[in-house]
């Protein structure tokens, strides 16, 4: 399952008595820089790790605490860095493919850690009446742990605990000696290294709480989108290195089949041959979807993972990638504020839900928000917040299938200042125009690549809406994935758009494109300034502005776009943090 793109030089046996006590003996370790050499004095697997690596080769990766978007562009790559659970995360050049190595570095790292694990799960079998009555994942883990902590011993590596005994790497069972931590009377107890002990609480817990092999792509921060497309290795987007290729991957379709079968009885949603295919969401709230089974996938069952992040990217954060100008984030906090509707578009992975969600900062604090997803992925800061999620078919008998037109539809009578809608594919698309029709100012993310396709998604099947009804949708938000002038690739919001008006006479609509990227420099114009429809004709008038002086609309926006360039250079960039500074600007009357 685990394939190493290059000849790993065998790691002295003796390696945590070795260099586990005594560092500076290590020539490897010596050689390491400072930060590095800290994190191999806790992470001893890592030092380990080194030790594999043909450094004459390859050189030492550099080691980095946090990345950033600056090392994009990097060629040649050859860096560490850390994540949750003591994993490292190693990203090496890969000459043979555009995708480089992405190998994570785990606490299990060890050779003989499987035979470890399976004698410390046979002998866990004797205390199986010890987890009688635990239902949940997290207390079974715990208890789980204590046990083992009573049937292995441990001693001698990096501060480890006491220990007593150990055989080769530390991994036979020592019938004498052994004291602490063994069985009932301390006895036979399995000797192990402090590494050991370590991998061996790490694969514990992640078989029993993670996604197994998963586990260190799960964790790590950076990834947004891991994929395996049947038989072979897995891959994942990367944040800032795009593509890349996992050691991690499956032999044959027996192997693939069994894990897919683990992985969907770990989310509770199993898969069968008869119902191959699922949608789920994870504990942390990422979504995957699952086929299983080669007569409907022809290279083997496959699963996608969208990560879901636990704190949202801000509109800040947007504007250092260049994904957005200060200015476009000004325009769309008054189109915002002053309850236009607008629509998040784009094709698959261009970013709208990642720009809808920072653009909610912008709602006024006091906002009523309502939200509607098949899959929770819209996250708002307003604690006036009501969250609705759709329940799919059940066997259940006194459950029935709760689907988005229904929570559209009883969310008119919420009184929400919002309603946003995580995408609109079918019936609910018309809820959601009589909705704007009534006053509900509603947001949503759409697929289409241009204002053109949307409009044809929308009066077409199966959504439906009504030319006439189109006009209601004040805004459209065009988000791709382009490519820049120095061949890199990266998120653009390449036009906002406002529609103006439906002709029944010609069948056609009529729209002003008010900001609109240049891929040959790479910066936004803005050719709406003192032409736009809505500011000048529906906004200024709202925050009485006279008609003859309605371009003084425009200076708000240069006020707003000062405002949001302070806060960036302040450093305030979480999402919430924003929405703070934000909401104290708006009290203040800087954002109204």
């Amino acid at each position: 399952m685990y394939r190493l793109p290059f000849v790993a030089k065998p790691c002295h046996v003796d390696c945590e008595k070795r260099c586990g006590v005594t560092f500076d003996k290590c020539p490897t370790f010596h050689n390491l820089p400072t930060d590095l050499k800290g994190a191999c004095r806790e992470n001893l697997h890592l030092l380990q790790y080194l030790h594999m690596l043909p450094l004459d080769e390859m050189g030492l990766p550099e080691y980095h605490v946090k990345l950033n978007r600056g090392m994009r562009g990097a060629k040649n790559r050859n860096l560490l860095y850390p994540v949750e659970g003591r994993i490292f995360i190693h990203i090496l050049a890969n000459p043979d493919d555009i995708r480089d190595h992405y190998i994570p570095v785990e606490p299990s790292l060890l050779r003989d850690m499987d035979h470890v694990l399976e004698e410390v799960e046979q002998r866990l079998a004797d205390h199986v009446e010890e987890l009688e009555g635990v239902s949940s994942d997290e207390k079974r883990l715990e208890v789980i742990l204590k046990i083992m902590d009573r049937m292995v011993s441990t001693k001698g590596g990096n501060g480890g605990k006491a220990h007593r005994g150990g055989g080769r790497n530390g991994s036979r069972t020592q019938q004498a000696g052994a004291r602490g931590k063994g069985g009932k009377n301390g006895k036979n107890a399995l000797a192990v290294t402090t590494t050991q002990y370590q991998g061996l609480r790490y694969l514990l817990k992640r078989k029993l709480e993670g996604l197994g092999v998963l586990e260190p792509l799960i964790q790590d921060p950076y990834i947004e989108d891991i994929s395996c497309s049947g038989v072979g290795h897995i891959f994942v987007e990367h944040k800032i290195f795009g593509g890349l290729k996992t050691i991690i991957g499956f032999e044959d379709h027996e192997e693939l089949d069994k894990f897919v079968i683990g992985l969907a009885e770990r989310i509770k949603h199993p898969v069968t041959f008869r119902d191959p295919c699922v949608d789920a969401t994870l504990p942390d709230g990422s979504r995957i979807n699952i086929v299983y089974g080669t007569d409907v996938s022809k290279r083997g069952s496959n699963f996608t993972i969208r990560k879901f992040s636990p704190v949202p990217i801000s509109v800040i954060e947007l504007i250092q990638y260049g994904t957005i100008s200060y200015e476009m984030a000004a325009y769309m906090s008054i189109i915002i504020q002053d309850q236009m509707n607008v629509f998040v578009s784009g094709e698959t992975a261009s970013g709208k839900t990642t720009l809808l969600n920072a653009l909610a900062t912008f709602l006024p604090p006091e906002s009523k928000v309502v939200s509607i997803e098949d899959t929770p992925e819209i996250q708002v800061p307003h604690p006036n917040w009501i969250r609705g999620v759709t329940r799919g078919s059940t066997k259940s008998s006194d459950a029935s299938e709760v689907s988005m037109f229904d929570l559209l539809k009883a969310s008119l009578r919420q009184r929400p200042n919002i309603i946003i809608v995580g995408e609109i594919r079918g019936e609910e698309g018309n809820i959601a125009f009589q909705a704007m029709q009534t006053g509900h100012a509603c947001m949503s993310t759409f697929h289409a690549a241009s204002v053109t396709k949307l409009v044809q998604r929308i009066t077409g099947s199966p959504i439906s809406v009504p030319k006439s009804y189109v006009d209601n949708l004040n805004v459209v938000v065009i988000c791709q994935m382009v490519h820049l002038p120095n061949g890199q690739s990266a998120r653009r919001v390449t036009s906002i758009s406002e529609i103006v008006s439906y002709d029944s006479v010609t069948d056609t609509f009529s729209f002003i494109e008010v900001f609109t990227w240049d891929p040959i420099e790479d910066t936004f114009r803005f050719p709406g300034y003192r032409n736009s429809y809505l500011l000048e004709e529906k906004i200024a008038a709202k925050r009485g502005i006279p008609h003859d002086k309605r371009h003084q609309i425009y200076s708000q926006i240069k006020q707003r776009a000062e405002v949001l360039k302070r806060i960036q250079e302040r450093d305030i960039t979480n999402f919430y943090e924003v929405y703070g500074v934000l909401s104290k600007a708006y009290r203040e009357g800087y954002f109204r």
